[in-house]
């Protein structure tokens, strides 16, 4: 029988600002370093058959953001749910763990939070891996817009917002564009909605949904940072993306003429479908930093 070699996978927590973080660890402490920034609705355990495809030969770290996951949910009325608060957490996580070079995944919601932490802590920024984690107007889809348009002081908004964090909202996530639908495992969305189920976690995601739209408008910001620091980049995109359009996916490469761009017949959690693809590409990636 041949010996298997597995990654070893560590989880724990470290305190930040008053806040036990939850994160996975996998992977030689001197191998490149990947920052993996998890989305919506879900924590980094949306990563769990990457670590495992990619733990053995690069140092992966991938943090539950405030409210999600494992990590701490303080009440909103007692903590700010806002992406600059988030991005303000997973700053001080990246100073706790003494990260001091590392290449960025962004996806869905991670995307505005790492852009922050890069603007931040642009020196330690080796590259950016962006799987379906927009910066750009022309990336915002139709129906993720209307979203964004509500106001907490429109009557109905809130209601409106609940409905999309409420039971069934995921099969949309999920499934969406997905051509083999026995690959997304099912394992995943049934942790995001147990959570998603509990009223507190309702509650900071309405907070956070409110926010998004601050996010567009730091957007010029981004993309002047892109231009100037002009990191390594690899594009990975899940082309049937309900939220975040494959047009957002060109428009990084007005920014970063030199970004590889790789375009998948999937949808918005891309990594459930082409696993094995895109952890080939980031391998790649990554031995090139």
């Amino acid at each position: 029988m041949t010996a298997l070699t597995l990654p070893r996978i560590t989880h724990r927590h470290v305190e930040v600002d008053g806040l036990r973080i939850f994160y996975r660890e996998a992977g030689p402490a001197e191998a490149p370093t990947l920052l993996l920034l998890h989305g919506f609705p879900t924590a980094s355990h949306q990563f769990r058959r990457l670590f495992e495809a990619l733990g053995s030969d690069y140092h992966l770290i991938a943090p539950d953001l405030p409210g999600f996951g494992h990590s701490d949910t303080p009440d909103p009325a007692e903590f700010a749910y806002t992406f600059d608060h988030l991005a303000e957490v997973i700053t001080g996580f990246v100073d706790a763990l003494d990260l001091r070079r590392y290449a960025l995944y962004v996806f869905d919601y991670g995307a505005p939070v790492g852009f922050r932490l890069a603007e931040a802590r642009p020196e330690r920024v080796a590259g950016l891996v962006v799987q379906n984690g927009n910066a750009y107007q022309q990336g915002i889809s139709a129906l993720f817009q209307q979203l964004l348009d509500l106001r907490p002081d429109q009557p109905g908004a809130e209601e409106v917002l609940l409905r999309e964090v409420s039971s069934g909202s995921l099969d949309l996530q999920y499934l969406t564009g997905v051509r083999d639908r026995s690959l997304v495992d099912p394992d995943g969305p049934a942790l995001d909605q147990r959570l998603l189920d509990l009223p507190l976690h309702q509650r900071v995601q309405v907070q956070l949904m409110f926010d998004y739209h601050r996010n567009l408008e730091r957007y010029p910001d981004w993309q002047h940072w892109l231009r100037t620091h002009t990191p390594p980049t690899l594009i990975t995109w899940g082309r049937a993306d309900p939220f975040f359009t494959e047009a957002g996916a060109h428009a990084y490469l007005r920014d970063l003429p030199e970004a590889e761009l790789h375009l998948f017949d999937t949808g918005h959690f891309a990594l459930e479908e082409r696993l094995q693809e895109i952890a080939t590409l980031i391998a790649e990636f990554l031995d090139k930093l």
